[in-house]
């Protein structure tokens, strides 16, 4: 037997809403390499409130971070991109970090379609 969750309007929508900023994220990821996730960032920071004392807050936490925490390694691969450290060592820092950015916007979304929360 399956364990099926109800929730209220409002977390229904806070949920959907969360869905629609994984898949902001993950587009710009594959379209802009991450150059356009400030336009979900925003939407997150909006939307958050609205899924305060629900599971969906978490989910918002996780996405922010993951955008700063990517915007940061960026900023580290553009530092040796510009200096003597070199191309290759950016190359490597920029794919590692579109990697980790990936795999969080998959597991978010996973963890959102089982109704989990993410972790602190």
């Amino acid at each position: 037997m399956t364990e099926q969750l109800v929730f209220d309007a409002r977390t229904q929508s806070a949920k959907d809403w969360a869905l629609w900023l994984y898949i902001g994220h993950g587009l710009s990821l594959v379209f802009s390499l991450g150059l356009l996730s400030w336009l979900p960032l925003i939407i997150n920071y909006l939307k958050r409130d609205d899924a305060a004392d629900t599971f969906v807050y978490s989910h918002h936490r996780w996405q922010i971070r993951s955008f700063w925490w990517f915007l940061l390694w960026g900023a580290v691969g553009f530092v040796a991109w510009i200096t003597i450290i070199g191309i290759p060592l950016a190359v490597l820092i920029w794919s590692l970090a579109w990697i980790w950015k990936a795999y969080r916007l998959i597991k978010g979304a996973l963890d959102l379609s089982q109704s989990k929360a993410m972790p602190v």
